[in-house]
């Protein structure tokens, strides 16, 4: 049996006396391809912030590569993570956020330069030739010297892409990457991710609304329903078999738009 490289094991998350995970167990496979569905509110965007670690779980454990990601021994004992043991385990996790987060003052191949020099320390010339290949991967190896206020949302999407990628992460996680894109603009962003999953390197957590993608890319899709999963399974199982009659409350919105 292959190790998970992302293990959630009775994780629990409130935000004041709202309970927002209630106990989550998940196991991430390397170069496994995930997608979390569920109605706003379920949780799915917390078990992705958990990994990066900008939010901490309320009780639980989070490893990454068989790492606790929240906490480190210390003479013998469990405390809480420091924030360098943080920064050490998440270092082969990228994320691509709803709202790009790009550096507005920076070219395209700067924003995507920066992290690889800062972080990783590496050479100029290496994060530059990480950089150029995955603009050209992303479709963009045109628009390097551009500003993200040059780019159209689409463009900006894809290059935060690009720019997570440079890290050579093991997992990515995608955080509904198309939810504030105007609808003709989805395609092509959903196309590049195809095509990076396809490539079969790392494993991938994707939030999704975008649920025929879901069943085009993901090995297992699993379904959030207030702070538990609720469903578990292949794309084909959970999206067009399931008889969880709040799934299929959830999938009829979709299907009926």
């Amino acid at each position: 049996m292959t190790e998970p490289i992302v293990s959630f094991q009775d994780v629990h998350k409130s935000f004041g006396d709202i309970d927002v995970l209630k106990g989550i167990n998940l196991d991430i496979k390397p170069a496994e391809k995930v997608a979390l569905i569920g109605p706003s509110g379920s949780g799915k965007t917390t078990v992705i912030r958990m990994l990066m670690t900008l939010e901490e779980p309320t009780s639980g454990d989070i490893y990454v590569q068989d790492q606790n990601l929240w906490k480190m021994k210390k003479k013998d004992k469990w405390v809480r993570a420091n924030e360098k043991h943080l920064r050490s385990v998440r270092g082969d996790i990228g994320m691509v956020f709803q709202h790009f987060n790009l550096f507005p003052h920076m070219t395209v191949l700067e924003n995507c330069m920066s992290a690889p020099i800062h972080v990783q320390k590496v050479s100029k010339k290496e994060a530059k030739e990480r950089s150029l290949e995955m603009l050209k991967k992303v479709g963009l190896g045109d628009r390097l010297d551009n500003f993200p206020s040059q780019l159209s949302g689409g463009q900006k999407q894809r290059v935060a892409m690009a720019r997570a990628l440079v890290m050579r992460p093991k997992v990515m996680l995608f955080d509904e990457v198309t939810s504030a894109l105007d609808p003709e603009l989805v395609g092509e962003v959903l196309e590049v991710i195809r095509n990076i999953a396809e490539e079969g390197e790392m494993a991938m957590i994707l939030v999704t609304h975008e649920m025929d993608f879901a069943l085009d890319v993901a090995d297992r899709v699993i379904f959030l329903d207030d702070g538990v999963i609720a469903e578990n399974g292949t794309p084909k199982d959970v999206i067009e078999h399931s008889q969880n009659e709040r799934l299929q409350s959830f999938l009829h919105r979709f299907r009926s738009n």
